[in-house]
């Protein structure tokens, strides 16, 4: 039997989602309270792997047993008890036996979050900006985003994928009020610090640093050295995942 599950975590305790040597990760938590509750080791494939302390306001992963759960709702229950606050099981589904929730997932959607007046409670979860950013022309460079399909340039160095390729369909700022504003990026797929990469070299428009055709230069070059700095990792959340069929 194979099933989904929907969570969400906190990743500022966590080495990123994925199982670590010697560091703890979202999905070694997660695998070892499978564990306790359902006495038998369980492995789980999530639909991507963020980066150490990133978070996720929505995640999907998917794991087999070797009989049906009879009671969902109570494993759910189980596993929050034993996960604490920083990990929040949803919901726990069964799908079709071949349902991957990496490889059948056609879009993931990134929010990162900044504030750019003072404040004591909104650094936990959001960057904090002192400088005037123009975000006209941030969003006139996260356009050019669209016409590209090679992000080399943002991309962590020496990853193991076999391709840098990803089609990005939205890329847009928009305010949450006049202090906060918020950066949404959907693509079929992304890179491993790229959208950190692409804020930071968005932040260097909104600077004035360079110019938005300079953002397409660097693009174009593939080269992380010509990209803006990597930004901190806990304004960021994966916070929707679509599939081509319908998920609880």
């Amino acid at each position: 039997m194979r099933y989904f599950i929907r969570l969400a975590y906190d990743g500022s305790p966590y080495h990123g989602w994925q199982v670590q040597p010697h560091d703890v990760s979202v999905q070694q938590a997660i695998e070892q309270a499978m564990a306790m509750v359902l006495h038998a080791p369980i492995g789980i494939t999530g639909a991507g792997r963020t980066d150490t302390g990133v978070n996720a306001a929505m995640m999907i992963a998917h794991f087999d047993t070797q009989a049906p759960i009879a009671h969902t709702g109570r494993l759910v229950h189980s596993l929050n008890g034993i996960l604490g606050k920083s990990i929040a099981i949803y919901k726990i589904f069964p799908v079709a036996s071949d349902a991957h929730a990496r490889f059948d997932a056609t879009s993931r959607t990134y929010k990162y979050f900044i504030h750019t007046l003072k404040s004591p409670f909104l650094n936990q979860y959001s960057w904090a900006c002192h400088h005037q950013l123009d975000f006209d022309l941030m969003n006139e460079a996260a356009g050019r985003l669209r016409l590209h399909t090679d992000f080399t340039s943002f991309s962590k160095l020496h990853t193991d994928v076999k391709t840098n390729n990803c089609k990005v369909t939205h890329a847009q700022w928009t305010p949450l009020d006049g202090e906060r504003w918020v950066f949404t990026i959907t693509a079929d797929r992304f890179l491993r610090n790229m959208v950190r990469a692409i804020v930071g070299t968005l932040i260097d428009v909104g600077l004035h640093k360079i110019t938005v055709n300079d953002f397409d230069r660097v693009i174009e070059r593939k080269d992380r050295c010509r990209a803006g700095q990597s930004m901190p990792g806990n304004a960021l959340f994966l916070w929707n995942i679509t599939y081509p069929y319908p998920i609880e």
